[in-house]
């Protein structure tokens, strides 16, 4: 009698096992082909809402907000100090693969983990969590240097970077993923003709963020 209590609780717990694996392979490791537009312009880095489009004012470094708690900041490059910054949210349904907005190589990789800060008198940005974040510094020909920030959750802190340092990459190449949603943000220079608008929904290597002035 007790084995075969012991045996039905095994099964059950291995269905649900199975079940739940399977739930993850299908939600969070999806990477379906996409057909990236040609012609001068920048693609979305991922799928997702845009929550944000911020014109930047002869900004060093900004600070972006990741849900009630998380944030992080991050320098801005030289040539996009009047430029834009992006933040796309990412659900646990989006497909968590980002790919390149933009043809270029990557000049720089820089990951750093999350951590919790303590409270400093007078500057809120330092109270609290600070999220995991990978930031890809890209360099391409016509536009110069620009960013694309992987941003990990709260509970989801694991980011996965799929370029290095000098590789050359294609518009739409697969950079990264994020597993169970978060948030990527772009740091792109004032010289872009921007086409997309907050609360827009956008698709990695599809939509068209914006194009290429000249």
């Amino acid at each position: 009698m007790v084995v075969g209590l012991f045996l039905i609780v095994l099964i059950v717990f291995l269905l649900i096992f199975v079940l739940l694996f399977g739930f993850y392979r299908i939600v969070f490791l999806r990477d379906p082909e996409r057909e990236v537009p040609s012609g001068n312009n920048i693609v979305s880095p991922a799928d997702g809402k845009v929550i944000k489009v911020i014109k930047l004012w002869n900004l060093d470094s900004v600070k972006i907000e990741k849900g009630l708690a998380g944030r992080i900041s991050s320098f801005v490059p030289e040539n996009c100090k009047e430029g834009y910054l992006i933040n796309i949210m990412m659900d646990i349904f989006n497909v968590h693969v980002q790919r390149a907005p933009i043809d270029g190589r990557v000049r720089r990789v820089k990951h750093s983990g999350g951590n919790f800060r303590n409270a400093v008198y007078g500057d809120r940005f330092k109270n609290g969590l600070e999220n995991e974040k990978n930031e890809i510094l890209i360099e391409n020909d016509k536009i110069g240097k620009f960013k694309v920030i992987q941003i990990a959750g709260f509970l989801a802190r694991r980011i996965e970077c799929s370029v290095k340092e000098k590789q050359k990459i294609n518009k739409g190449e697969r950079i990264g993923r994020i597993l169970m949603g978060s948030q990527v943000s772009l740091i792109l220079p004032g010289g872009v003709r921007l086409s997309v608008n907050e609360g827009d929904k956008v698709r990695a290597g599809e939509t068209i963020l914006g194009n290429v002035a000249g």
